[in-house]
């Protein structure tokens, strides 16, 4: 271990390896600002190590952040605990679990997002990482198909089109809020799922 690196891990008296060290300094970074702006230097200064040091471990600084982003989000969907299975409850207070839980997703990992649109290069190498935790869209998207099957959602009724409209309410209510001028009316889940149940309820 060298010295750079037992000073930086020391501390923080952490266990981590120090790519983990780095990855969770630039982690933090992003959350606190503009990815445009981070430079080698400024995450090195951050993590208490040579600028160097980070190329020891990543080839460069774009793949660091998508590294740090990837991480952030698999943090982000292990919050969200365990989600319903098809068959528990009831449909209703399932979708209204999964739709806070979606909000609570879209939170947490939007800002960082939106901070990394003047660097779609660091975007791209984010969707080539493989994600440690299944994708709230998709459990979303099981979670209805699995419903239809036993029957309590309509055959008919269209589930993909269901799940893009709780998608979207998210979009809507998280990126209304940081966009300037953009602001939506909160709307309550539980509204939102009686008003979607209405067109996908089973007929009678």
């Amino acid at each position: 271990m060298s010295p750079r690196k037992a000073a930086a891990l020391r501390a923080t008296d952490d266990a981590r390896t120090l790519r983990d060290h780095l990855v969770t300094t630039a982690q933090r970074l992003l959350a606190e600002g503009s990815a445009a702006t981070l430079t080698v230097r400024g995450i090195a200064r951050a993590a208490g190590v040579a600028d160097g040091v980070l190329y020891n471990h990543f080839p460069d600084k774009d793949t660091l952040l998508a590294t740090a982003v990837r991480a952030h989000v698999d943090e982000a969907q292990r919050a969200l605990g365990p989600l319903p299975a098809p068959g528990e409850a009831a449909v209703a207070g399932n979708l209204g679990i999964y739709l806070r839980a979606g909000l609570d997703l879209h939170r947490a990992v939007l800002p960082v997002f939106a901070s990394l649109l003047a660097t779609p290069v660091v975007l791209t190498r984010f969707a080539e990482l493989p994600a440690a935790h299944s994708d709230w869209r998709m459990l979303l998207s099981d979670y209805l198909t699995g419903e239809q099957r036993l029957g309590r959602i309509a055959a008919e009724a269209d589930t993909t089109a269901a799940a893009a409209i709780l998608v979207g309410i998210c979009h809507d209510q998280v990126l209304g809020a940081l966009l300037p001028g953009m602001s939506s009316p909160t709307v309550d889940p539980d509204a939102v799922v009686t008003t979607l149940l209405a067109g996908i309820g089973p007929l009678e």
